[in-house]
């Protein structure tokens, strides 16, 4: 139906990835082995947060967040990526694209305020070790958790019902391979300018003041570091914190690049790269980050298999 050169878009045309045609099934093959071994990893940390006791502590209940906002941030997009990829099926309904949108803020952001939270959990055990039980109280714990899951669903909420109310041009064709808030706003026929606003504003505070309070624990850190003598106190403080920084550098560092380069040496190819490693390579690297380099968490695998092996 159109009306006032503008019509009821019933789907979009998601363009995917820009590789030829004779490659589809080498990237098929490669981003279905990264998926699920991005499945697998978290869903490992996860059973093994709920099974040892060890690891029923605040640090890993919020890393049991993370290791879930992973396996579902992931696998808002992928799927229906390697579904596309594999039936030249590039068509996703209107409402579905909205809900994949929602979906997708919800756990971007949720991942940004659990690297936060995780962040200031470092800070109290390092330089608060005595009182850390008493700070760190499961209703705390519990509670920041709770609020980070609201604040992202909330804003999230609040970006796509501002969606709904544009209208779109005959043109639906996103050139993405999922649908991105601001790959829709370019197709809208109405004003965005409010869309824009809020995106600059609540999209920019959602990223800045968690990334602020991380650079602000992390200091205060270092700066307890360094008025300790003891060797083996600042090994036991990189050990603690060594994973966690990790995954923090890995995950601001994809968005630093992603969104604060410069427009003009940014191209469709390096914007897709970058969000792919944003959307499934971080998700994918997390728990290898947390297993390999996070000593409870091998003591867990082995009080696990031991267990096993006793009841076998």
């Amino acid at each position: 139906m159109i009306r006032n050169n503008q019509t009821v878009i019933s789907q979009f045309l998601l363009l995917g990835l820009p590789t030829s045609p004779e490659q589809q099934h080498l990237f098929y093959a490669l981003f279905l082995a990264m998926y699920l071994t991005t499945i697998m990893g978290n869903f490992i940390i996860i059973i093994f947060i709920l099974l040892d006791s060890h690891l029923h502590t605040p640090m890993y209940m919020f890393l049991g967040n993370l290791s879930f906002s992973d396996l579902c941030f992931s696998s808002v997009t992928i799927p229906m990526m390697l579904q596309n990829m594999k039936s030249q099926d590039t068509s996703i309904s209107y409402p579905g694209c909205l809900t994949q949108m929602y979906f997708y803020m919800v756990f971007a952001n949720l991942e940004n305020f659990l690297l936060m939270v995780m962040a200031y959990d470092r800070y109290v055990a390092i330089c608060f070790p005595l009182r850390y039980t008493s700070i760190m109280s499961p209703i705390l714990c519990v509670s920041l958790v709770f609020m980070s899951w609201v604040i992202c669903m909330l804003s999230s909420l609040l970006h796509t019902l501002l969606v709904v109310k544009l209208s779109f041009c005959e043109d639906n064709i996103i050139p993405h391979f999922f649908c991105d808030i601001s790959a829709l706003l370019m197709l809208a026929c109405s004003d965005i300018h409010i869309n824009e606003l809020l995106i600059f504003y609540l999209g920019g505070t959602s990223i800045v003041i968690p990334f602020f309070l991380i650079v602000v624990s992390y200091t205060q850190i270092v700066w307890s570091i360094l008025s300790v003598s003891s060797t083996r106190a600042i090994h036991k403080v990189f050990s603690t914190c060594g994973s966690h920084l990790s995954v923090v550098s890995l995950f601001y560092g994809t968005i630093i690049g992603l969104y604060l380069s410069p427009s003009a040496n940014s191209s469709t190819v390096k914007k897709t790269a970058m969000t792919m490693m944003y959307t499934l390579v971080t998700s994918m690297l997390n728990p290898f980050i947390y297993s390999l380099r996070n000593r409870d968490m091998k003591e867990a695998l082995i009080r696990i298999l031991y267990k096993k092996k006793i009841s076998l």
